[in-house]
């Protein structure tokens, strides 16, 4: 379940609502698009100001930008996918093709400079799965 802010700006925008089994074919006729994956907006702040600035990112791109939203259902999945440690975060793809992805709330200036620097790409296979700060795989006894 989304939040209610959230859910009132992807009926307001428009924004489809896309799932694991959905993106795939979205995003290959969808030419440039970014996907917001909120997350638990109970547990992550940051959910509904990232809901208010991706109508803001669209706006500015002048319509180069199809924007989307991923269901709560395949967070899980699609992090798996893209290999991204914090929510929430924009997943920028091309034509369906992994272009780079923002894990982070960041000034206007610098959503700016960093989707820039993303569109400039050509498409590649995610990065290597970071741990988050204090975390590590388990090791194994050899």
């Amino acid at each position: 379940m989304f939040s209610p802010l959230m859910q009132q700006i992807i009926e307001r925008e428009g924004l489809p609502v896309l799932s694991a089994e959905t993106l795939d074919d979205f995003a290959r006729e969808a030419g440039d698009m970014v996907l917001m994956v909120g997350g638990d907006w109970h547990r992550h702040v940051e959910v509904n100001d990232l809901a208010v600035i991706l109508p803001e990112i669209l706006k500015a791109a002048g319509g180069q930008l199809t924007g989307a939203v991923l269901d709560r259902a395949s967070e899980r999945s699609i992090q798996t996918r893209f290999r991204f440690n914090r929510y929430p975060v924009l997943i920028f793809l091309r034509n369906g093709e992994y272009l780079g992805r923002i894990q982070k709330v960041l000034d206007w200036a610098d959503y700016i400079t960093e989707i820039n620097a993303i569109l400039a790409r050509a498409p590649h296979d995610p990065p290597a799965y970071e741990f988050p700060d204090g975390c590590a795989p388990a090791q194994t006894a050899n």
